[in-house]
Parts: structure tokens; C-alpha cells; sequence
């Protein structure tokens, strides 16, 4: 069997993983020129983990994680508002880049990535299905796996245009790195945030005297502005802080990350012997801040599936039938998340800061970040295991 897999980021790279140990035959395309490095800090943890512990690659990642500890808000002087440690123990939290999972992975399957590469067209028959490359080639499979993200190409060929798809979240999100010791000594192994109303800024220190920057802004009008670097620079430059230092080395597109903030719902993830993974089908967003570890868990639940069955079209529809109520668990929680990590207006900032002082007492701590923690973490079992727990 034969899969082409468009998309080489978490949930394709997973997906590859598996596949190639049960014997199936990978093909991999990437649109990006390159193996993006980097990225945003994600916590990762619950059925992500559980996963890559399965996969043998819980070490390494536990190896590469960066020993975040504390949640700072601070003010336009830099003072510290309000904070919440993390409690003792809470290993099974890894703050981890995102290019550093993706890394980790890509390193660990044989199968190529053909890069700088997507897809003009897509034909389905009884057999299989058959695709035209955008380097002008046609490729042949048993089955098509858009994992390309929530601007899905795949999904755009196979399910129609993507503003049916989406969910707008009303903010707009962006993200950079500069290299400066001096700030990122400053921020240290924290997340330091500030917030006003409808606006926020944050930053964590990397390795290599890195610092990356985080911006949410709240906005109703979807349109990506023309010039990203811009309009960043027009929002915070007043709001001091590391603010104006960062924002006069902010770069353009693409060393800028610049995106919407959005969820992707979809009644049905698979057309035939197309099937999508992943933020292409299961964005949760932002605010969830569970996506990695969802696509992760998404990825093992296919390959599971894939294995089971010797019917590509039937392993997709059961698949989604598996983790669809799971992902809808985590959208919602991601939409609640909303008012918590952008406060619409100054009393909700205060309430938030009050909620992290009282967070803080002995023996809370543990209780208000687990409440913070969305579902699925009964997803990793077996299609054996699920079958077993509903008898007929």
C-alpha cells in the first residue's frame, strides 16, 4: 500500500512514522522551500506525549525542553503584575519548540520529503488515487492525506473552498525571534507577558541568547494586512516594555509568522481515498493550545485505523469517528480559553490578575492549571482496546 502524505509538519511527519512500520510505502511533499526550524513554544503533554513515548521519542524531547516554570504578566514599566509557578512535578508538561518536535520526528523516518512542492489536482477512482504535482509530475497512491495545515490545498481540492471550513476567532496572531542576550537574560526561562485591552505581547528566552515574540490582537476583519511588520509596529510601538527594542528589528514574511486565529470544523475528513489530519481538519487554535499533541494523537488513531483494515476508505471514516468528539471537546475549551488569554477590557485583566494571585496559595496551584488542561487523554488505546470497551 501506498500513501502520499501532503504536508510534512507534526501530524504528517507522525503519520509517516507509522505508516512506514506497517509496511506501507511514504511519499512526502512539503509546499515550504526548506524544513522549517524554530517556531512558537508549545506545551506539549496528554496524548502527544503519550504517543511519542510510544514511539520512542519521549527522551529525546524531554532532552530538548526548556525548563519553564513560571506565567509573568507584567506592565508598560516591566513590573510584574501578577504571576503563577508551576507546581512541583509537573514533568509530564514539556515547553518545547515546535521545530524541535518536527525535527525530532523528521529525523526519525526514512521516507524523503520532496520540498518546495504541492498539488495542482486530484483524481479518485475505485482503485486508488491520482495526483499532479506542482513540479509537474503525477503520483499515484492508495490513499491521499492532506496534513497541509489550515489553509489546506488538500482540502480545498477535495471539499471546496476554505472560508466554508474556518472558524474566525476574532484575533490575529504573530510571532518572530531576535537574537540579544541582554533581553533574552532579562525575560528568562519564563513567559512574560503584557496586556492591555484587545492586545497582547509576550516573550520567552531560547537557547543561543535567542528571544522569541508573541502578539495577539484582537480584530474583527479577517484580512491579513498587507504589511504585516507594519501594522505590528503601529499597534505596540506605545505600549513599552522590550516593545519598542523588538518591534525595530521585527522582519517581514517569511521569518514573520503572521496568521489568523482560527478553528477548522468539518462535518466529514475524508472523501473517498482522501482523508485529512491534522490542522487541515482539526485546527482547535491559539487559545487551545493543544494542536501539536491533537495532531499527534490524530495521526496514531489513522495509522491504528490504516493497520486494522485492509480498506483505506472505511479506516478513515473510523478514524474520524474516534477522535472527532475530542477534538470538538478542545474547540470548545480553546473558545472559552478566549477571555482568559486576550481580556476583551481593563476589569477582565484585573480578574485575571486577581484569579493568578489566588492561584498562587499553597495547594491551588496544582488544581488551576489542571483546569486549564483540555481533553483527550483516553484517546491512545488500540482499535482492539476501543472495540473491546463497546461491546456489541
Amino acid at each position: 500500500m501506498k500513501a502520499i502524505i501532503c504536508g510534512a509538519g507534526i501530524a504528517g511527519l507522525t503519520l509517516a512514522w507509522h505508516l512506514e512500520r506497517s509496511g506501507w510505502d511514504v511519499e512526502l511533499i512539503e509546499r515550504a522551500p526548506a524544513f522549517r526550524d524554530g517556531g512558537y513554544m508549545i506545551d506539549f503533554y496528554g496524548p502527544g506525549l503519550q504517543v511519542a513515548d510510544r514511539m520512542g521519542l519521549g527522551e529525546r524531547l524531554r532532552a530538548l525542553r526548556y525548563p519553564v516554570d513560571e506565567l509573568s504578566y507584567v506592565d508598560r514599566d516591566g513590573r510584574q503584575t501578577s504571576h503563577l509557578t508551576m507546581p512541583p512535578g509537573m514533568q509530564e508538561v514539556i515547553s518545547v519548540l515546535r521545530g524541535d518536535l518536527a525535527r525530532t520526528l523528521q529525523d526519525d523516518i526514512r521516507s524523503p520529503v520532496r520540498h518546495a512542492t504541492s498539488i495542482d489536482s486530484v483524481q479518485q477512482d475505485s482503485g486508488g488515487v491520482t495526483v499532479q504535482l506542482t513540479d509537474g509530475t503525477r503520483h499515484r497512491a492508495d490513499l491521499l492525506v492532506g496534513a497541509d495545515g489550515a489553509h489546506s490545498r488538500v482540502r480545498e481540492l477535495a471539499f471546496g473552498e476554505e472560508r466554508s471550513h474556518l472558524r474566525y476567532l476574532g484575533h490575529q496572531v504573530a510571532a518572530y525571534t531576535v537574537e540579544d542576550r541582554r533581553l533574552s537574560e532579562r525575560i528568562g526561562m519564563r513567559y512574560q507577558m503584557l496586556t492591555v485591552p484587545g492586545l497582547m505581547a509576550g516573550a520567552y528566552a531560547l537557547r543561543g541568547d535567542q528571544l522569541a515574540l508573541l502578539f495577539l490582537r484582537r480584530e474583527p476583519d479577517p484580512r491579513i494586512p498587507g504589511d504585516p511588520a507594519a501594522s505590528l509596529r503601529r499597534h505596540y510601538r506605545e505600549l513599552g516594555w522590550i516593545l519598542p527594542e523588538v518591534l525595530a528589528r521585527c522582519p517581514n514574511p517569511p521569518e514573520l509568522y503572521y496568521d489568523q486565529v482560527t478553528q477548522v470544523e468539518m462535518e466529514r475528513w475524508s472523501r473517498g481515498r482522501v482523508v485529512l489530519l491534522g490542522d487541515a481538519c482539526q485546527a482547535v487554535s491559539l487559545f487551545a493550545g493543544h494542536g501539536a499533541s491533537m495532531a499527534m494523537a490524530a495521526a496514531w488513531v489513522l495509522a491504528d485505523e490504516l493497520a486494522t483494515r485492509d480498506d483505506p476508505v472505511a479506516a478513515a471514516l473510523r478514524y474520524q469517528q474516534r477522535i472527532q468528539p475530542t477534538i470538538a471537546e478542545v474547540q470548545r475549551f480553546g473558545r472559552r480559553f478566549i477571555r482568559w488569554m486576550a481580556p476583551a477590557g481593563r476589569w477582565q485583566i484585573t480578574a485575571r490578575d486577581w484569579m493568578l494571585r489566588l492561584a498562587a496559595l499553597p495547594g491551588v496551584s496544582r488544581m488551576f492549571v489542571n483546569s486549564l488542561s483540555p481533553g483527550g487523554h483516553n484517546l491512545i488505546r488500540s482499535s482492539s482496546e476501543v472495540a473491546s470497551s463497546h461491546p456489541a
